[in-house]
């Protein structure tokens, strides 16, 4: 096999591994703000994720255990979230970084607390860690097929049961969903707590599958990347995850290109995917619309 070759293989099996942790936070943004709440706290939640897999993989020896462990804990921090957001009308921002703030800290003491160390935990189990192709694990292929089933639930869900209608409408007119006899702020609730479990398994991805360790702000940034990937794929599940894709895709290329571009930076590499989301989202400023009710208590 030519060089060539090896390397668009390598950038494209990179691409597919580097969205994965991004596609399913988008997937948790789309849900969660069609139903009217913006979920800043995907990276938190992520993070919540990525830390809970570990510990529990730890633990119990499984890496099943700790993929469920993380998206049991994503979603524990979208119910925060979503009962902050909606019973106590918190403003959804501000929760949202709070959730960030609290799940790094908590992260960051928890290795001091469970493993006496602090930085990165000891290394677990991976999961199925077996090479399907060189540049490709069993589980890595598995979290990007279910990543794809969860694009095309989603958008079922959404567009063509009653129920994600219910969820459309709380995001769009929730007194018209009050009116037809159903509790939006409930409705709101289910879509945030969905949200954040898409999110922590996300993480658990990054911590168990992708490495097998969880380390101080390992996912660096990807939740607000995630936002970014919602807001260009125009709200839509299917749009969500090509914009995952288009970031992933930046930050493979930076893996590829260093070391072989030796004039430009590293750090201006490792910049790359978020140059990506700026670009994308100020070319969308004024041109794209969330939903009427996205981010607006009722």
């Amino acid at each position: 096999m030519s060089t060539g070759v090896s390397l668009m293989l390598t950038l494209l099996f990179l691409t597919l591994i580097k969205s994965v942790p991004i596609v399913y936070a988008a997937l948790g943004g789309v849900i969660s703000e069609r139903a009217g709440v913006v979920n800043i706290g995907l990276e938190g939640m992520m993070t919540a994720g990525a830390f809970s897999a570990v510990v529990f993989t730890n633990l119990t020896g499984s890496p099943i255990i700790g993929l469920i462990a993380g998206l049991f804990f994503g979603a524990v921090l979208g119910f925060v979230l979503g009962f902050a957001a909606t019973f106590f009308k918190v403003d959804q921002i501000v929760a949202g970084v709070g959730i960030n703030l609290v799940a790094l800290g908590g992260a960051a003491y928890g290795l001091v607390l469970i493993f006496n160390q602090p930085g990165a935990s000891p290394q677990v189990t991976q999961l199925a860690p077996e090479q399907l192709l060189p540049q490709i694990t069993v589980a890595e292929t598995a979290m990007i097929v279910l990543g794809l089933l969860c694009a095309f639930g989603l958008s079922w869900f959404i567009y063509r049961t009653p129920w994600g209608l219910r969820i459309q409408a709380c995001g769009e007119n929730p007194r018209a969903v009050t009116d037809a006899g159903l509790n939006p702020l409930r409705l709101r609730l289910y879509a945030v707590v969905a949200s954040g479990a898409l999110a922590g398994l996300g993480g658990a991805f990054l911590s168990i599958c992708e490495v097998n360790l969880y380390s101080d702000g390992m996912t660096a940034g990807r939740g607000f990347i995630a936002l970014a990937a919602v807001i260009f794929g125009r709200w839509t599940p299917w749009g969500a995850t090509g914009a995952a894709v288009f970031f992933g895709f930046f930050e493979a290329l930076q893996y590829v290109l260093q070391g072989r571009i030796s004039w430009l930076p590293s750090d201006a590499m490792q910049a790359l995917p978020y140059l990506a989301a700026l670009f994308a989202i100020a070319g969308l400023v004024g041109r794209v619309r969330a939903p009427a009710a996205d981010g607006v208590p009722y």
